[in-house]
């Protein structure tokens, strides 16, 4: 063969190549869907993947660009994803027609990553088996018992506040309230005094900051993960942190055994994980592995500490710029409490009306996930369109976009908690706020998630104030490096006596 055949044959492959690809990028445009132009093998979401844009900006500069569709199409890689923008078909994926997307679609590689095995991105035969034994640690009566230990971590929180102002009142907000939250998740969930706000070199809080501390490797892991799944599948153990894999499922694996042994019984989490794995039967023959186990404890972790702490602190941060606001919240938690001479109380928390409003409106404005992600189990039709997509579909729904409509809530870029009185809600589609998702598959700890933040919040404002600083980065700049929201650079604030 000389080398004019190989070049042909070369050229053969690389147009077959190039059209199979072309085809692929004409998924939407031969179904009439509009969107944007995608990349060659890349898509429409590079940037992110390269750390150059943030995942929030992205949805929500899509969203704007095509918000007057009811749907529009975007391509993530080589695959065509379709993103539902009408809040009816909204509903119809979350809520209506649950069963056919039930599954959230995220690809996960068990033997190179067992801690991705968690209830969040479980497949629907696992999901729902865990969803429903997890489910009662939840509960309000659950709540209840666990409420003494999050206002102990919130004591501790307050102690160390006096502290920072002592020392002249600087504080770097989120890495503030991650140590409460850290604290807090230890102390309800596992049972440990993690020692966050005391410690800064805790063991818990170290582990935390390098799951959420963006480097190369990690880097280079999301986008083989995002653009060659199959190489990933190839080399992704070199791409993942043994260490993080090996801390956690020890962390469950030991923390049993040493339960088992000394017949130790806590209303927590890891006592959860303990009757699982006395009961496999009530599991759907689910093999309860170690692994398993720990990923429901890694997620519980994971997402116990980082996501209340960010909202905390965007809450924090909004506050600063709205001293009147913050004015006002602090007059009621201080009046709620004078009621009780001094003493927080769960019924105290959940009868804080302005408290609630500031709480959704940080939310609203900051939701800590751009989308929610869904997968077609079968072939769907979107209801009152022409639109048909087949089965194994990705449909993103984009909650920032959304959230930040001034179609649906006018000066979107304003921080206002009036828009979360009870008439205003009530005159919202239901729709419009998705910051726990909805439906069946919504966020299985938000009831935990509200309690927390809440407290930290009363707690950093009851004595104290926070205000802007010279280092305070204002206007809001997403860091391009986090997938969840956060300002880049940090939430920079002053912190003094109130």
């Amino acid at each position: 063969m000389d080398y004019f055949q190989i070049g042909c044959g070369l050229v053969v492959v690389l147009l077959a190549i190039y059209y199979y690809y072309k085809s692929i990028y004409n998924t939407w445009k031969n179904r009439g869907i509009p969107g944007p132009q995608p990349m060659f093998f890349i898509g429409n979401l590079f940037k992110t993947a390269i750390k150059k844009e943030s995942m929030s900006d992205c949805v929500k500069k899509l969203y704007d660009e095509f918000k007057h569709e009811p749907l529009f199409g975007i391509f993530a890689g080589t695959s065509p994803s379709i993103v539902v923008n009408d809040l009816d078909l909204v509903k119809d994926v979350l809520i209506r027609n649950f069963s056919i997307f039930v599954d959230r679609g995220i690809r996960t590689f068990p033997k190179i990553e067992p801690l991705m095995q968690h209830l969040f991105v479980l497949e629907p035969e696992r999901w729902r088996p865990m969803r429903a034994k997890l489910s009662p640690i939840f509960t309000s009566g659950k709540l209840k018992e666990m409420f003494l230990l999050i206002v102990e971590c919130a004591e501790n929180l307050e102690k160390h506040l006096d502290k920072v102002v002592e020392d002249g009142g600087s504080a770097e907000c989120r890495d503030l309230a991650a140590k409460f939250t850290t604290d807090v998740i230890g102390s309800c969930a596992f049972g440990i005094n993690m020692n966050a706000l005391k410690d800064e070199d805790s063991e818990f809080r170290q582990m935390g900051r390098k799951i959420f501390t963006p480097n190369l490797k990690q880097t280079l892991k999301e986008i083989c993960r995002q653009f060659a799944p199959w190489l990933y599948g190839l080399i992704g153990s070199l791409l993942e942190s043994k260490e993080i894999n090996d801390f956690f499922t020890n962390l469950i694996t030991d923390s049993i055994k040493c339960r088992k042994e000394s017949n130790v019984v806590r209303p927590d989490f890891v006592q959860l994980l303990m009757e699982l794995q006395d009961h496999p039967d009530q599991m759907n023959n689910i093999e309860l592995t170690d692994s398993l186990l720990a990923a429901q404890a890694f997620v519980f972790f994971v997402a116990g500490f980082e996501t209340s702490s960010s909202t905390i602190a965007h809450a924090l941060y909004e506050l600063a710029q709205h001293q009147d606001i913050q004015d006002k919240l602090r007059q009621e938690i201080r009046e709620v409490i004078k009621e009780n001479i001094g003493n927080l109380t769960y019924n105290d928390v959940k009868g804080m009306k302005y408290l609630d409003k500031v709480f959704k409106e940080t939310l609203r404005k900051y939701p800590l996930v751009p989308m929610l992600t869904r997968q077609a189990m079968e072939d769907y039709t979107f209801r009152g369109t022409k639109l048909t997509i087949p089965k194994g579909t990705n449909v993103w729904i984009p909650v920032i976009g959304i959230q930040r409509d001034p179609n649906i809530y006018p000066k979107p870029e304003d921080f206002d908690p009036e828009r979360f009185t009870d008439e205003a809600v009530a005159a919202r589609h239901p729709m419009s706020f998705l910051s726990f998702g909805d439906g069946p598959r919504n966020c299985i700890g938000a009831r935990f998630a509200v309690y927390q933040s809440k407290i930290g919040i009363i707690t950093v404002i009851r004595n104290h104030k926070v205000v802007v600083c010279e280092k305070t980065k204002i206007p809001y700049e997403s860091d391009s490096n986090s997938f969840l929201l956060a300002l880049k650079g940090g939430v920079n604030l002053k912190v003094e006596k109130a």
